[in-house]
């Protein structure tokens, strides 16, 4: 992943363009609808990259000064010479062994953050894909990678088997360009940028052979791995006309083997762009369009040994609320360790995370945006004809909040933490409700039916 579009473009770009709902097919539709649902999501970017302290795929592309920025470290330990980096990169393959991957253990901590579904990284932009594909050779299961012997292997069959158990929903990320294959970076043309490395109109043949590679790609993921809920397109600049894919019969393909199928084409826009995905952002207003904002855990995608800063889960907690009073998800991002575990410190994070939605989960999932959406520190969201007010704080609660969207005449208001019916009063502008000592939380969630 990382910047395909700078940031804050896909959000003023996309939005005026976006595809109607409403002219989708009913059952998508519905499928949107339980995407909306959700609300809380995690995104794992895994890979060989996992072993160095780089960004993951972007050290490839020369072009792109701020990804050398990000891999510097790197850089420096091949004397700036790109001709090094590059080919060292691609033997990371040779050492990706993570002895201590255990998938079950990856979804019992998504469950127990409350995580309702995980995209997971099939591949990404370098082309090294972690299921048992027949397309190329540069995979896990291949004989130079040491992770072959391990008996989950195909790393993508586990993972989706082992959340599938826990109920989860299956997210599959997917990467459109692929600088490893030789129909899109060819080797008979100098490299350039991000982009194929030859006029796609010139040469009508290699890029036949690239669509048809990208087809197949799919097919496999759709046919060999079980029900998955999403295909997650990466690499935004892979479309018409001068990357044109075929996105409409590969869709239809996607589609005849998941039926069912939502897919994120993302930062391209239509009718394949069924929910937007702003990165490392959220959107400044409500929006009556499916949306997941996806926001890493700490400062990078994919882990960074001994430079992850991960925020303090009030601050996740906090976002959370925010994203989903304005229609929206949360897929937030944690990168595997180069052993095939999640570090210490996020797993504490998504505990606390955990701990809070099972109190306050009510006022998060299933939920819809409520005017006015959010007030200061409160945070407004509805479902079942209930209105939650989330009042975002620090450790402690204020003693009185004051509400913009008032009770119902008569009607008790009750904090999701507690049944006591809490006293409430009307200051001619807005409701007034007292909240007694509570124990440290990092928002408070009242409930009560809304004044018509």
């Amino acid at each position: 992943m990382a910047s395909d579009s700078p940031r804050g473009d896909i959000i003023a770009r996309t939005l005026p363009g976006a595809f109607p709902v409403a002219q989708h097919p009913p059952w998508l539709q519905q499928r949107l609808e339980w995407f909306r649902d959700q609300k809380l999501g995690l995104i794992l970017h895994w890979g060989p990259y996992c072993q160095w302290d780089c960004y993951e795929s972007w050290g490839l592309v020369k072009a792109d000064s701020w990804a050398r920025l990000e891999t510097m470290r790197c850089w420096v330990e091949r004397d700036r010479d790109f001709e090094r980096f590059s080919r060292d990169y691609r033997a990371l393959n040779r050492t990706f062994d993570p002895r201590e991957f255990d998938p079950a253990v990856w979804a019992a901590a998504a469950v127990d953050a409350g995580m309702r579904y995980v995209c997971f990284t099939t591949k990404h932009h370098d082309g090294f894909c972690l299921w048992d594909t027949a397309t190329t050779a540069y995979k896990v299961t291949a004989p130079d990678c040491p992770h072959h012997t391990h008996p989950q292997a195909d790393l993508v069959r586990a993972v989706f088997d082992a959340l599938r158990q826990r109920g989860l929903g299956i997210s599959a990320y997917f990467s459109k360009s692929d600088w490893h294959c030789p129909w899109y970076w060819s080797p008979d043309f100098p490299l350039r940028d991000r982009h194929p490395n030859y006029d796609t109109a010139a040469h009508p043949a290699l890029w036949a052979q690239f669509q048809a590679f990208v087809r197949e790609q799919i097919r496999e993921l759709l046919t060999d791995y079980g029900p998955i809920d999403a295909l997650w397109l990466d690499g935004g600049q892979v479309r018409p006309p001068h990357q044109d894919i075929q996105m409409p019969a590969l869709a239809a393909l996607a589609r005849s083997l998941q039926p069912g199928l939502l897919i994120a084409d993302r930062t391209v826009g239509g009718e394949f762009e069924n929910f937007i995905t702003p990165e490392q952002e959220v959107l400044d207003r409500a929006l009556d369009y499916p949306w997941e904002s996806c926001i890493t855990l700490g400062g990078s995608w994919k882990y960074m040994p001994g430079k992850m800063d991960y925020r303090p889960a009030r601050a996740v907690i906090h976002q959370l609320c925010d994203i989903v009073c304005k229609g929206g998800n949360l897929l937030l991002g944690i990168g595997p360790t180069p052993q095939g575990t999640f570090d210490s410190d996020a797993l504490a994070r998504l505990r606390e995370i955990g701990a809070w939605l099972r109190v306050n989960g009510a006022a998060i999932y299933g939920t819809r945006p409520v005017a006015p959406f959010r007030d200061g520190d409160v945070c407004y969201t509805g479902g079942g004809g209930l209105v939650y007010a989330t009042v975002l704080h620090d450790e402690v609660a204020p003693s009185t909040v004051a509400l913009a969207l008032p009770p119902a005449a008569g009607s008790p208001v009750r904090r999701l933490a507690g049944p006591t019916p809490l006293s409430w009063r009307w200051d001619g502008q807005r409701a007034l409700v007292d909240l007694p000592p509570a124990a440290p939380t990092a928002a408070t969630v009242l409930c009560y039916r809304a004044a018509d």
